[in-house]
């Protein structure tokens, strides 16, 4: 399956995570990883967050996100381009 974003690596670590207008919904999955993240919106509107047994939360900038491992979540599509900047952890370190 491919992913329906891009990433790109940044100088500090982080990845620049890019979902694209045109997407369609459906690749939008339920899904766990295998880190820790926390996730700060960098550009987009209406999208929204969702975590397992838990009502969406619209992803809003300059807001810091954490993910923990293994958690169910899902992104539920906006307007326009959504781009996310991710910090991945491991045992409580940035990777």
């Amino acid at each position: 399956m491919v992913n329906p974003y891009k990433d790109v690596n940044t100088d500090d670590g982080a990845i620049i995570r890019t979902f694209s207008e045109g997407l369609n919904e459906e690749e939008l999955v339920w899904h766990r990883d295998k880190q820790d993240r926390e996730i700060a919106v960098v550009s987009g509107t209406d999208w929204q967050l969702q975590m397992d047994n838990k009502l969406p939360t619209e992803l809003k900038k300059g807001k810091l996100y954490y993910i923990n491992a293994m958690e169910y979540h899902r992104l539920i599509k906006g307007n326009g381009t959504l781009r996310l900047k991710i910090w991945e952890h491991k045992n409580g370190t940035t990777l």
